[in-house]
């Protein structure tokens, strides 16, 4: 990457970053509430400790006196054993019980990212960086760890020890205690004005890590493409460029940081002096007693003890609520279904007109739909990261893939002007009868992709409706919804993990023959023969273990597996040869008898063959009929027929 073209989208990104939404205290005490129970056990803890370390100067004290006046010390040494012991021993299991809490409170937000991450609508998906997303559940979550073991948590104890050592001070001597205030309010003062600057440049930090894993991720999961398009250097050097500004992030916190571990030590030092210095005054004047002054000394370094613990955990938590506002982000994201019952309240409440035939399987009434802003923005934001990486490469080309999941129909939308308003499909209207099968067709970026996305509902539509059975999809339970219908997406995504596992996401009951059944019927029985784990066999991550006609044939088989009564695939054999092409459409046909299936082709040789063919244009319905219809009416399908040698 170029230095011309590097500093203009690292100044861009660092403004988001700090203009990103910020945390308080207060967003922390639903975390801290789930473990109410453990926190209220460490404040009885806390308070029994203050109580044992505030009477070690009191009876240190008196063995001093006891000592002048020439008394015997009687139980008093073994009086400070016992409160020394016991400190220490509830110090050590309130260690423990925090060390369990922090533990369980970054659990529990991962529970909660996680849960609601694979909840959200597939537009943040599309306009947000996986690699970002994931940094949140694993690196955000980790610094709440902080907030508990830092000493927030024992801030009880630590604030009865504070009180009760500035009451003993002032009992023993005002005037020398109102000197330790200036010296320790001045420290403090200090310490909260740097702790804003720490809680900005978290926030940044957390920002540039999350970048920098989606850099890792994007670079790690094209390994192939990179290498084989000689890019690595190029990946390397920006991956490294933005692993480089977390790392001046990094220092600047620890610059402020370090600040803070001078100023409790200056104010240790500086009252320790003053203390010894008035304090001696004192004693030789007789306005206090030497044993009065040991254990004012004594009083002060009680004193000190919370105050560097408040000055650590003043850095640890500011560094969390950077954290913390990352994560709270996503929490108050709405999920998919968060206005699932308000649209089909308002649905309900139009009258539906009385269908003048049997309801179609599926049904497009003047469907109209535009993709959200939020997700124009990312392809745009791609497509000029794309172009920048040719530019600086001095590559020729414009192919580089800026399209995620193979959406061709909101990358079109994103390169139209006024991109936010464009619509990908405009009054699109057709109907798909039961057992029918039916097939879409039409040049890249007319909308086909899209029509499949919104039965599925990943989005809705911005105008006119999808009718399921008669019935407005928006109107159905989208679990319910999506049971009914069996999805091979254009990609034919591969999961990590080992055959079994991927046929049996929409079938988890599924038995093995059922399995090997369905596997043999796409044609991938030698999958099954080449490993003698069989259905255990790995298949790699992505499915990288698997050649891409593989990989689409799995995809095919998960579907089937799950028998639903509508089959939605898209271009669900561009990967297979001639032979296994046949062998699939052979197997679809067995499985689709008594199903609707729609499908989406660019060779027109797979769907010749289909009830009805819907040619998409620029969104628009330009034609529909059998093969032999369209080759005679429609000019685009005939033309696409033509180029391959169909007519």
């Amino acid at each position: 990457m170029s230095d011309s073209t590097r500093p203009s989208r690292r100044r861009g990104r660092r403004g988001a970053a700090q203009e990103g939404p910020h945390a308080s205290l207060k967003q922390l005490i639903p975390f801290l509430l789930e473990h109410r129970g453990v926190l209220v056990v460490v404040a009885i803890l806390s308070i029994i400790g203050a109580v044992a370390t505030l009477g070690q100067p009191v009876l240190v004290g008196q063995v001093i006196e006891r000592v002048q006046d020439g008394e015997t010390l009687g139980l008093l040494v073994w009086g400070i054993v016992a409160l020394v012991v016991a400190a220490s021993l509830i110090g050590g299991y309130q260690h423990y019980l925090l060390q369990r809490t922090g533990t369980a409170v970054v659990y529990s937000s991962r529970r909660k990212l996680v849960s609601r991450i694979l909840r959200l609508p597939i537009s943040e998906f599309d306009s947000r960086r996986t690699g970002d997303l994931v940094s949140r559940v694993g690196t955000d979550t980790t610094l709440l760890y902080a907030v508990l073991t830092q000493g927030l948590a024992d801030a009880v104890g630590n604030s009865l020890i504070f009180v009760g050592a500035v009451i003993g001070m002032a009992i023993i001597d005002p005037a020398l205690l109102g000197a330790i205030v200036l010296v320790l309010g001045a420290s403090v003062t200090a310490v909260v004005l740097l702790s804003g600057r720490i809680r900005r440049a978290t926030q940044v930090q957390q920002e540039k890590v999350g970048e920098l894993a989606s850099g890792v991720e994007r670079a790690i999961g094209s390994i192939r493409t990179v290498r084989a398009a000689g890019a690595t250097d190029r990946e390397t050097e920006a991956i490294t460029g933005v692993a480089t500004e977390v790392y001046h992030v990094g220092v600047r916190i620890a610059k402020v940081s370090a600040l803070v571990v001078p100023v409790a030590g200056i104010a240790l030092q500086v009252s320790l002096l003053v203390v010894l210095g008035l304090g001696g005054f004192r004693v030789a004047s007789g306005a206090i007693s030497v044993a009065s002054l040991v254990t004012f000394v004594i009083f002060l370094f009680l004193l000190v003890g919370p105050l560097a613990t408040f000055f650590g955990a003043i850095t640890s938590v500011n560094q969390a609520l950077g954290a913390l506002g990352r994560i709270q982000e996503v929490l108050d994201l709405p999920t998919e279904t968060a206005d699932d019952a308000r649209i089909a309240a308002d649905l309900a409440a139009v009258p539906v007109p009385a269908a003048d035939s049997e309801p179609a399987a599926i049904e497009f009434v003047d469907v109209r739909f535009s993709y959200p802003e939020n997700v124009i923005a990312a392809r745009r934001s791609a497509e000029q990261e794309a172009k920048a990486l040719l530019e600086s490469a001095h590559v020729g080309t414009t192919s580089l893939e800026v399209v995620r999941d193979g959406d061709q129909d909101a990358a079109a939308a994103a390169t139209l002007p006024g991109a936010a308003d464009a619509e990908v499909l405009r009054g699109v209207s057709f109907r798909v009868p039961r057992g029918a099968r039916v097939a879409l067709v039409g040049p890249s970026g007319a909308g086909k992709s899209t029509t499949l996305a919104l039965i599925e509902r990943f989005y809705d539509p911005t105008g006119g409706a999808i009718l399921l059975d008669g019935q407005d999809v928006r109107t159905l339970d989208r679990e319910a919804l999506r049971a009914r219908l069996g999805y091979v997406e254009q990609d034919a995504p591969t999961l990590a993990g080992t055959l079994a596992e991927n046929l049996r996401l929409a079938a988890p009951d599924a038995t093995d023959t059922d399995c090997e059944r369905v596997l043999r019927a796409v044609n991938l029985g030698e999958v099954l023969e080449r490993s003698p784990l069989g259905l255990d066999a790995p298949v790699g991550e992505s499915g990288v273990m698997l050649s891409g006609g593989e990989r689409q044939r799995l995809a095919i088989a998960r579907a089937l597996l799950a028998a639903p009564p509508i089959l939605l695939l898209d271009e669900s054999t561009s990967s297979l040869d001639g032979l296994n092409e046949q062998r699939m459409r052979d197997a679809i046909d067995a499985v689709a008898a008594g199903r609707t299936l729609i499908v989406i082709a660019h060779r027109l040789s797979t769907v010749v063959d289909s009830d009805l063919i819907v040619v998409l244009d620029h969104g628009r319905v330009v034609g529909q009929g059998t093969h032999g219809e369209l080759v005679e009416t429609t000019p685009l399908y005939r033309d696409l027929a033509r180029h391959q040698l169909l007519v």
